[in-house]
């Protein structure tokens, strides 16, 4: 029987493969599942060794009926085996697309001229070079007809639409990635879900300071419109992360809640402005006025 690859082919290649599916039906996030979790490492180690296991027994069974045989089989065994398994069709398309003629044959395309004992032998051009040439032609005449003869689309419609799916692309990996953000890229949410996880950080961290309508207490009123440090999203989403005033400000959230927490508490607390608490704080700070609104 012939040997249809070596061990040192089947090896690794099947060991690929239990390593491509194990990262594939592990869920890792972004990080590879062998680096996640070390103990898959252990489970990779255990397969390499169960397939050079493999081999070896393989191997041993192999030796074991090869003593079994007669002189004339064992021959004929190590005959068959010794021999090498050809691509008769891939062998002949090689031949084929390549063109050349063998050295035997080169006599009929030899040229007369001679350059100190240096002859050159006439070879016409490649078949594959000769289709891959023409097949430019082809490229070139449709591309003629589609982008300058129909005006399908122009540079700056292509660029128009590359930006708009890339647009599309951020927007749906924020919606996955949401503890990536920060005081420069943090955005007003508005969603239910939210702003309910915004509101049970902020009755659990925040109301012995601000109080549970916002009116203020040790901290500054929120539902009016004048702020210490400045209003908007991403004024409030610092001074969570980074603290109030020092000495007598509120402590840094940064290294307690996540940049998505503080960004819904953020949100959160913005719903405040415009309502009216029980026992309202004497206001503080300046009048705080959007950009946007101001233009």
């Amino acid at each position: 029987m012939k040997n249809m690859s070596p061990w040192w082919i089947r090896i690794p290649v099947i060991f690929f493969i239990i390593f491509g599916l194990m990262e594939y039906f592990i869920d890792s996030g972004e990080k590879p599942a062998f680096i996640e979790y070390p103990i898959t490492q252990f489970f990779l180690l255990l397969v390499l060794l169960i397939l050079i296991a493999i081999e070896l027994i393989l191997k041993s069974i192999e030796n074991i009926m090869f003593q079994t045989l007669s002189d004339e089989a064992q021959a004929k065994y190590l005959e068959s085996k010794s021999q090498s398994r050809e691509w008769a069709w891939g062998k002949k398309m090689y031949t084929k697309l390549l063109g050349s003629k063998p050295i035997e044959a080169e006599g009929e395309i030899i040229l007369d001229h001679n350059y100190d004992g240096i002859k050159e032998l006439d070879n016409e051009l490649p078949p594959w070079w000769v289709y891959l040439f023409y097949a430019t032609i082809l490229f070139g005449v449709v591309y003629l007809a589609r982008f300058h003869v129909f005006n399908d689309y122009d540079q700056d419609l292509e660029y128009d639409m590359e930006v708009a799916e890339a647009q599309m692309a951020i927007e749906a990996y924020k919606k996955t990635a949401k503890d990536l953000v920060d005081v420069n890229t943090v955005e007003l949410l508005t969603d239910a879900s939210d702003l309910n996880a915004g509101k049970s950080i902020f009755e659990t961290s925040c109301v012995a300071c601000h109080m549970a309508d916002g009116g203020g207490g040790i901290g500054p009123n929120l539902t009016d419109e004048y702020w210490i440090l400045g209003g908007g999203i991403k004024n409030v989403f610092n001074t969570i992360a980074e603290g109030g005033r020092a000495g007598k400000g509120m402590v840094a959230w940064k290294q307690t809640l996540k940049p998505a927490e503080m960004a819904q508490v953020a949100s959160y607390v913005l719903t405040f402005e415009g309502t009216t608490p029980a026992n309202p704080k004497v206001a503080e700070g300046d009048i705080w006025v959007e950009e946007e609104a101001t233009n």
